[in-house]
C-alpha cells in the first residue's frame, strides 16, 4: 500500500476515535469515505470497495468503542444492563444486515447509508429536548425490539450503530444526552461484532479485493486506523464530559448532517471539496 494512503488512514484514525469517544458512534462518518478513496484509487472496483470499507470500519469500531466505552464507564455514563440487551439483540441483527448487504448494488448501499443518517439528524434536531426530570425505564423488551432493528440496519450500512442509537435514546428510550452517547459505545461493541461476522462470512472468496484480508475486512487499513483511534476515543470521551449536554446535542446533529450529505453525493454534485 502506498505511503500517502498509509498516512491518509492514520490520520483518519485519530478522527475516528475521537469521534467515537465524543460522540458515541463509530466515526465512519470519516472512515468510509476515506476507505472508499483510497480502496477506488487502488483499483477496486465501486461495489466491492463500499463493502470493504464497510467491513474493515467495523473491525476498527470494535476496539475503538471498547475503548470508549470504558472511558465513559469510569464517568458513570453506561448503563451496562440496558448496553448488552441493545447490543446482544443488535448483534443478531447485524449479522442479517451484512449478509444482505453483501447482495446488494455498491452505489444503492452508498446512497442508502447517506440517506438514513440525514433522516436521523433531521429527526434529531426537530424533535423537543427530553426533559431533565424524565428517566429511562427499565425495559428489556423494547431494548431486545430497538437493538435486532438497529442491528439490521447497521449491519445493511456498515456502521456500528451509534448514529442511529443515540437518537432513539433520546427520543425514544428517554436518556440523557450523556448517558444515550456512553451506552451506545458500550452497545456499539456488539453490533459491530455481527456486522463483522457477516462481512467476513460473506466476503470469502469474492475476487478483487487486495491483499491481505479476510473476506470483506482489509488488516493494513485496520491496523492504519484501530493503531490511532484507540487512544483518541479515551480523549475524546473525557472531552464529552467537560461539554454540556445542549453543545453534545449540537455537534452531534452537525456531524450526522455532514455525514449523510457526504455519502448521498450532495458536495461531489455541488463540487466541493469536503
Amino acid at each position: 500500500m502506498p505511503i500517502a494512503y498509509i498516512l491518509a488512514l492514520l490520520g483518519t484514525g485519530i478522527g475516528v476515535g475521537f469521534a467515537s469517544g465524543l460522540l458515541g458512534v463509530g466515526g465512519c462518518f470519516i472512515m468510509i469515505p476515506v476507505q472508499y478513496w483510497v480502496y477506488t484509487a487502488m483499483g477496486v472496483s465501486t461495489s466491492v470497495a463500499i463493502k470493504l470499507a464497510f467491513g474493515t470500519n467495523l473491525a476498527v469500531v470494535l476496539p475503538t468503542a471498547f475503548s470508549g466505552a470504558m472511558g465513559h464507564h469510569w464517568k458513570g455514563a453506561v448503563w451496562w444492563k440496558a448496553a448488552m440487551y441493545l447490543g446482544g439483540f443488535g448483534l443478531i441483527g447485524a449479522i442479517g444486515g451484512a449478509t444482505a448487504a453483501t447482495h446488494i448494488p455498491g452505489m444503492i448501499l452508498k446512497i442508502a447509508f447517506g440517506a438514513t443518517i440525514l433522516l436521523g439528524g433531521i429527526r434529531m434536531l426537530t424533535a423537543k429536548p427530553v426533559k431533565v426530570e424524565e428517566q429511562p425505564e427499565d425495559s428489556p423488551r423494547l431494548w431486545a425490539a430497538m437493538g435486532f432493528l438497529l442491528g439490521v440496519i447497521t449491519g445493511l450500512i456498515g456502521i456500528g450503530g451509534g448514529v442511529l442509537m443515540v437518537p432513539v435514546m433520546v427520543l425514544f428510550l428517554k436518556f440523557k444526552m450523556h448517558q444515550a452517547v456512553g451506552t451506545s459505545t458500550a452497545m456499539m461493541i456488539l453490533t459491530a461484532t455481527g456486522g463483522l461476522i457477516g462481512y467476513i462470512v460473506n466476503g470469502l472468496g469474492v475476487s478483487g479485493i487486495p491483499s491481505p484480508h479476510l473476506g470483506y475486512f482489509h488488516l493494513w487499513s485496520w491496523l492504519c486506523l484501530a493503531a490511532t483511534s484507540i487512544p483518541m476515543a479515551l480523549v475524546g470521551a473525557r472531552t464529552a464530559h467537560r461539554l454540556p449536554a445542549k453543545q453534545l446535542r449540537l455537534i452531534f446533529i452537525i456531524v450526522m448532517f455532514y455525514m449523510g450529505l457526504k455519502m448521498i453525493g450532495v458536495f461531489s454534485w455541488l463540487h466541493l471539496p469536503i
